[in-house]
């Protein structure tokens, strides 16, 4: 306890730690600067979208009901569960707007990222150009995906720099899915959850970014 006063009165809490991920991509500063440009100036009669997909997203059941929140009592949730499966999430979000498209795919590959980008490009107008930030993930960057940018050249894939995926906006509404859907949520299938989602990319659209 004398260590454990000590260590208060002098405002020290060694058992904490913090960790930190630094870039080590030789590009940062001009993929970086890249990325900020389309969101401080967006090319003209162009559109920015931010796209990633949250993968490997857990239906959970849980086995005891969950106890609401309650005067002196925080909300309580049992600590067994079922699970039912898992979904990815696809989402792309308008800088511009705030809106986001949302769509859950049962797989997570080159095949459903191509299908997704090509849902954004038959939403907008004939040659409105189309840009799109992403991160470094693999089913980014593959064969099928090169040759659907040849075949569709006004959209221009952005990318940010490696470790650096907090540069992408999109994370943002992946956090609010996590804290109103996922973590606090109970789903009896894989079906309930997708709807969840859904629900939420249906309110948040037209809906300025914070």
């Amino acid at each position: 306890m004398r260590v454990a006063r000590t260590w208060a009165k002098a405002g020290l809490k060694p058992h904490q730690l913090r960790r930190y991920m630094a870039s080590d991509d030789p590009d940062f500063t001009k993929k970086a600067a890249d990325v900020i440009g389309l969101y401080l100036k967006p090319p003209a009669n162009a559109v920015v979208f931010c796209v990633d997909e949250k993968t490997a997203i857990q239906a959970l059941d849980r086995l005891d009901p969950v106890l609401p929140l309650s005067p002196g009592r925080a909300e309580r949730h049992g600590f067994e569960y079922f699970r039912h499966g898992t979904l990815s999430l696809y989402a792309a979000l308008n800088t511009q707007t705030g809106a986001v498209l949302g769509k859950t795919t049962a797989k997570h590959t080159s095949a459903e990222f191509v299908a997704f980008l090509a849902e954004l490009v038959a939403g907008q107008p004939q040659g409105r150009e189309i840009h799109v930030i992403a991160d470094n993930l693999s089913a980014h960057k593959t064969d099928r995906v090169e040759l659907f940018l040849e075949q569709h050249p006004r959209l221009k894939m952005h990318f940010t720099p490696t470790y650096s995926s907090w540069l992408n906006q999109v994370e943002c509404w992946f956090s609010k899915i996590e804290r109103d859907v996922i973590a606090r949520g109970v789903f009896s299938s894989v079906k309930d959850l997708a709807k969840s989602s859904s629900a939420i990319s249906a309110a948040t659209i037209d809906r300025p970014s914070p």
